[in-house]
């Protein structure tokens, strides 16, 4: 005999209250095994695979793409072949314990969640029960060709343009497919057609585009609009005569060892700062003031999911060659798509290098509950006075924007000068060490 069970989208862990369907992996009526992969879902943090913890034939799925599934919904019910009567009480649930690696080798990066080994909740059944030969004899699924591709969002746009992915030649290492690629393939059949000869287009015509705010710009979208209502933000800014920090990197990259960044440098600067303005790593909540022991250093990393906050743990305990390879590390994860919710989670303090874009100053928000963000502008030749001489200079320019809850501008400006004077002498930063 056999019995349904019900599988719900479980607790994916950071709070998060719900995920959207981004594929499902199953089919009504396809034999699984037990934690066998049956949906790709986005939460806020990330793109995860969720195996059901039954065997046996699926009998229903719930939700569509792009649809947003809250946690404790159902997900599929399946079909369980049972022994007897006895056997159909369900077991304990079984919570999901964290997340792991999906399979597929060294290269694979898409992340799944895991589960113990236990049952799930069991619902009802809620359709006729299945013949155990059913269950008993599935049929060998065809196994579907490797596509190197990542990100969701590059498969949903590949689908809403018909655009089959086999044919697509991708750009990125080790040819994997990116945007850009299934973009420059939408782009392809007009950049083809003639120009339109004297066409008219009236402005009723026209829709406008409607872009649903979900998954991650959802998470964003709301964590900047909470603190640009609570927090009393003000900004503060700086320019600074980089090229003595340029001369000490091309001097430490001469040594042997991994080669120093100039984010690392400035990440160094940051937990030297915080030391001598603890105050500043600190988060306003019910409570008050929490100053926090420990500075979990954030940086601003682009990613296909859009500007993403990955976290370095402790980077006050790190020197700078150390914090060279874990901002190294996050932002190739950001890049991948592979970046835990524990990374993206649990920051004191956000480093800002807005210069990658190659702009000189920006006003941030605040990334919601933290005090204050240092933010770092393109370092480019400028004329600079120097030792009384009109000369050409490493010039860059430094915003701190600030909770004023938790401090004055004293404090604020003293804590932007101090990294102001390390980044034009870094010999000042020796005293910290």
């Amino acid at each position: 005999m056999a019995v349904v069970r019900e599988f719900t989208l479980p607790d994916l862990g950071e709070g998060l209250t719900g995920a959207e369907v981004v594929r499902w992996m199953v089919e009504v009526g396809e034999v699984i095994a037990i934690d066998q992969p049956v949906v790709e879902v986005e939460t806020a943090k990330a793109v995860v695979e969720v195996p059901c913890p039954y065997g046996g034939v699926v009998t229903a799925r719930f939700g569509e793409v792009g649809e947003e599934v809250p946690v404790g919904a159902p997900l599929v019910t399946v079909a369980v072949s049972v022994a007897s009567s006895d056997d159909a009480e369900p077991a304990p649930e079984r919570p999901l314990v964290g997340y792991g690696v999906a399979e597929g080798g060294k290269g694979a990066r898409r992340r799944r969640v895991v589960a113990g080994n236990g049952a799930a909740r069991a619902a009802a059944p809620a359709v006729a029960p299945v013949a155990p030969a059913a269950v008993a004899a599935p049929a060998a699924p065809a196994v579907p060709a490797v596509v190197a591709v990542i990100s969701p969002l590059v498969r949903r746009m590949a689908r809403e343009h018909g655009i089959d992915l086999a044919g697509v030649a991708g750009s990125g290492p080790d040819g994997l497919i990116m945007r850009r690629d299934v973009e420059r393939v939408v782009a392809a059949p007009a950049q083809a057609a003639p120009a339109p000869v004297a066409a008219a287009v009236s402005r009723e015509t026209v829709a406008d585009e409607i872009v649903p705010l979900r998954g991650l710009r959802k998470t964003i979208a709301e964590k900047l609009t909470r603190s640009h209502q609570e927090i009393p933000a003000a900004t503060c800014w700086v320019d600074a005569d980089a090229t003595g920090l340029m001369e000490l990197r091309q001097q430490l990259n001469r040594a042997a060892g991994p080669k120093v960044s100039v984010l690392a440098l400035l990440a160094r600067i940051c937990t030297a700062a915080l030391e001598r303005f603890p105050e500043l790593n600190s988060s306003v909540g019910p409570e008050g003031i929490r100053r926090h022991s420990a500075v979990h250093l954030g940086f601003a990393a682009q990613s296909e999911r859009g500007l993403v906050v990955p976290v370095v743990r402790d980077a006050q305990l790190m020197g700078t060659e150390q914090l060279t390879t874990e901002l190294a590390r996050l932002t190739e994860a950001a890049r991948a798509g592979s970046l835990t919710p524990g990374e993206l989670t649990g920051g004191t303090f956000t480093l800002n290098n807005y210069g990658v874009f190659g702009v000189d100053g920006s006003t941030p928000i605040l990334n919601h509950p933290e005090a204050a963000m240092l933010g770092v502008g393109r370092i480019t030749p400028k004329p600079w006075v120097h030792e009384g001489q009109l000369a050409v200079r490493q010039v860059t320019q430094l915003s701190f924007t600030f909770d004023h809850r938790v401090c004055d501008g004293g404090t604020a400006g003293g804590f932007l000068r101090f990294v102001a004077d390390c980044v034009e002498q870094p010999g000042l930063l020796l005293r910290r060490l």
